[in-house]
């Protein structure tokens, strides 16, 4: 096995911290990444996941990337992310990108990987037309195992929020409720969070306190962190993602009270209006489960009487072989 490979062209290179400075600068530029892929943001988690990232060059100019990590012998990109992509520069032609692609599955072929998952980026957050990916994948055959439905909303057409949405916001006023956005993730983490996901769940956030301030620290301009205070004690809030296209709320809790207070309604009608500035999408995350073989009822209500509409989300399986047969009639 090597740690590079090079094909019609194209050089395939195992990512190690050498190349840290050089993949960084890369996704800072690429048409179809965010901030998510940044190593700063990746690496938090590096304990946990065997990376098996890789680099994709032509004539020494970097082309691609594909953030990935390695589980036996099935490499997926990325387990510790909520998507992944093969990454392209903003300048990538099609045909290009396609050997490039070859080279890929190749290199993971010859270093014994024979399957490669990929939880695509929804497009909505590319910065550029970018489904090369797709019509790749689509080549090479691969298997649609997961369709999750999301919700979101488009600025350039944005709905009203119904009514229901907007007594809550009415009652959250007249229940005197204080919105900061501030760093207390703390209180949110420890009082409204880390007790409603073990009581209904029970589970953990995906990440922890000392994590999620860490990320904070490295990306503030990313990640804010949006609290509701009733008595100057956090009662809701939502931890917010930020990327060039996009609002998300990473992570959203309220108390006991959120339906009488409305703390809620009103985090959320900050969060969409007030912190848009030059985004073109709130992302609501995903309303499906099992696969995306059952929608969340309770939760597509919810979502799009606050306007929001729905959008799919798509993982594949692949086999790195089909490099092999891989072509581009062209005519």
């Amino acid at each position: 096995m090597s740690d590079s490979i090079i094909k019609n062209n194209f050089k395939v290179v195992r990512y190690n911290t050498s190349y840290k400075d050089c993949w960084n600068s890369f996704v800072t530029e690429a048409k179809n990444s965010t901030f998510l892929f940044h190593r700063d943001f990746m690496d938090y988690h590096n304990d946990r996941f065997l990376d098996f990232s890789v680099l994709i060059f032509k004539d020494e100019e970097l082309y691609a990337l594909l953030p990935a990590n390695v589980v036996d012998n099935k490499v997926i990109s990325h387990q510790g992310l909520t998507y992944g992509s093969f990454i392209l520069k903003d300048s990538a032609k099609l045909f290009y990108a396609f050997d490039a692609f070859k080279a890929m599955l190749a290199f993971y072929e010859a270093e014994g990987v024979n399957r490669l998952e990929i939880r695509v980026i929804p497009t909505f957050y590319n910065k550029m037309p970018s489904d090369e990916l797709d019509y790749f994948l689509y080549k090479a055959n691969a298997q649609l195992i997961k369709k999750d439905v999301l919700m979101i909303i488009d600025y350039a057409h944005k709905l009203r929020f119904q009514k229901n949405r907007r007594e809550g916001i009415n009652k959250a006023l007249r229940s005197e409720l204080e919105l900061k956005v501030d760093s207390n993730f703390k209180g949110f983490w420890k009082d409204v969070l880390i007790p409603n996901l073990k009581n209904r769940h029970g589970v953990k956030p995906v990440h922890s306190l000392k994590e999620i301030e860490l990320l904070a620290s490295r990306f503030p301009n990313n990640i804010k962190q949006v609290n509701i205070y009733k008595n100057n004690k956090v009662v809701a809030g939502t931890t917010v993602f930020l990327t060039e296209t996009t609002v998300h709320p990473q992570y959203v809790s309220g108390n006991t009270d959120k339906n009488t207070f409305g703390s809620l309604d009103l985090a959320y009608d900050f969060i969409i209006n007030s912190m848009c500035d030059d985004k073109r999408y709130f992302d609501f995350n995903i309303s499906s489960e099992d696969n995306g073989l059952k929608i969340n009822e309770g939760l597509v209500f919810w979502k799009e009487s606050c306007g929001a509409r729905s959008h799919t989300a798509n993982t594949y399986l692949i086999d790195t072989s089909s490099h092999k047969m891989l072509k581009i009639p062209k005519v």
